[in-house]
């Protein structure tokens, strides 16, 4: 088996050699003496891990040269950087690190101690690697116009929302709030022959009662005080494209009304006015109340609501896509850390279990902002589940299980999490977890793990 490939940016012959010397059985090795020699070594690609001296000519008796490299290779190399200098002052180790670099040894060095270090970084960039196959593996499968699933519920939701754009029939969406009502109302429009047409977001619960006739509808000069010119509502700006009335379940009983007349009749009148408006609008909805039970207690029209619900489409919540959360979760990260520009960051076990125990009252959004708690508070490569505000999963637990029970919950546990990690794929879950397809398939038999609820 050929040698991992090692980077040393050392300038001091007498250090390199050394390391050259001790590390040369476990790495294939390349010296670079300056920042200068460096630098296109590590734009190359082809080292995973390298380690840096601080301090590199023309200055080598200053920081300034390292930190220099360091901050030019930060998001432009997947190369793992592990930093060696003769300062071994906190202040350092601490820039460092926020500045991307893996971990910190100080000179002299321990051979050993760097040895384990390097163990440690070159999994990380496997882990990474392994992380960024799967999601181009996924990418076809797994996103549908800005969304992201992979279970079985957000494929239907995926196969409804292309049926559906064929027509102009009206669309009610519905789900808890954080689900992404308004991004399936989105794709709905952008699949649809409307898409070049105007696309109007209203919603229901944000506009002040006695405005939101004039808001949708529109009102002629005069029609109330105040009222000091003609004003085009959302509903006549939409002509031709597709409205989206979010929170419906809060649009008052009056304005459901006229609500239902512009649904039935395709036409509107301005408020003040005295003529109609012929349209031609597509109207989807969305609602995160039961509307049905809104309907029996008087406070949502029945007719209005059969209306709008001529294909009804339910997102459901996170906690019963649980093959989704690890997905999004990887790409919340990504793109998360990618806007902070700060460098690449990976979920530990420990993240990945209390992501899929969670249950996730907020959905999606819940999600995102979980991972953006977890960039603010650490700049360490691995997120852990207390940096997204859990408990480790070991305090979460308090019963006594007797050893037997323990480990075959954490088997459960771990080949349920690769299973979700890779969308059922079993070779590769099979490759995270470093054991055979044979060796998979007979836990999956073993712990009678349904494929289709992981």
């Amino acid at each position: 088996m050929s040698l991992k490939k090692l980077l040393i940016i050392e300038d001091e012959a007498s250090v390199a050699k050394q390391l050259k010397w001790g590390l040369s059985k476990h790495y294939d090795i390349t010296i670079a003496s300056s920042a200068d020699e460096a630098g296109p070594f590590l734009a190359s690609g082809a080292f995973p891990v390298a380690t840096l001296d601080l301090g590199l000519p023309p200055h080598p008796d200053t920081t300034r040269e390292g930190f220099a490299l360091l901050e030019k290779s930060q998001g432009r190399s997947k190369t793992k950087i592990i930093v060696i200098t003769g300062n071994a002052e906190d202040e350092n180790a601490v820039r460092v690190i926020g500045m991307g670099a893996v971990d910190f040894c100080a000179k002299p060095i321990d051979l050993s101690l760097l040895n384990i270090i390097l163990a440690r970084t070159f999994r990380i960039y496997e882990l990474e690697e392994s992380n960024r196959a799967l999601q181009r593996q996924n990418a076809q499968s797994s996103e549908f116009c800005g969304m992201l699933g992979v279970s079985p519920g957000m494929t239907e939701v995926f196969e409804l929302v292309r049926k559906v754009s064929a027509n102009d029939y009206p669309v009610l969406i519905s789900g808890e709030s954080g689900t992404g009502k308004e991004m399936v109302a989105r794709a709905v429009y952008e699949l649809s022959g409307r898409k070049d047409n105007s696309f109007i977001i209203i919603n229901c619960g944000a506009i002040p009662e006695n405005l939101l006739e004039s808001e949708l509808f529109g009102h002629e000069k005069g029609a109330f005080t105040g009222a000091t010119s003609r004003r085009i509502g959302k509903f006549e700006q939409a002509d031709k494209g597709t409205v989206f009335l979010d929170e419906i379940g809060e649009l008052p009983l009056a304005l459901q009304v006229k609500l239902l007349r512009c649904l039935q009749e395709r036409t509107i009148e301005r408020v003040g006015g005295t003529g109609t408006i012929n349209l031609d609008i597509r109207v989807l909805a969305a609602t995160n109340i039961d509307l049905q039970d809104a309907v029996a207690q008087g406070g949502f029209r029945k007719d209005l609501f059969f209306r709008l619900d001529v294909v009804p489409i339910r997102i459901p919540p996170l906690r019963e896509r649980s093959e989704d959360i690890l997905i999004l979760a990887n790409y919340f990260l990504r793109e998360e850390s990618k806007a902070l520009g700060r460098g690449r960051a990976l979920f530990s076990p420990s993240a990945c279990a209390s992501l899929l125990a969670h249950l996730w009252p907020g959905n999606v959004r819940e999600l995102q902002n979980c991972v953006r708690r977890a960039l603010s508070v650490t700049f360490d490569i691995i997120i852990n589940s207390v940096d997204m505000g859990f408990d480790e999963p070991d305090q979460v637990e308090n019963d006594l299980q007797t050893l037997k029970t323990a480990r075959e919950n954490a088997e459960i546990k771990v080949v349920r999490q690769a299973l979700a990690m890779t969308g059922n794929n079993i070779s590769q879950a099979a490759k995270l977890l470093e054991v055979s397809r044979p060796t998979l398939h007979d836990l999956i038999k073993k712990h009678r793990i349904d494929l289709s609820s992981v």
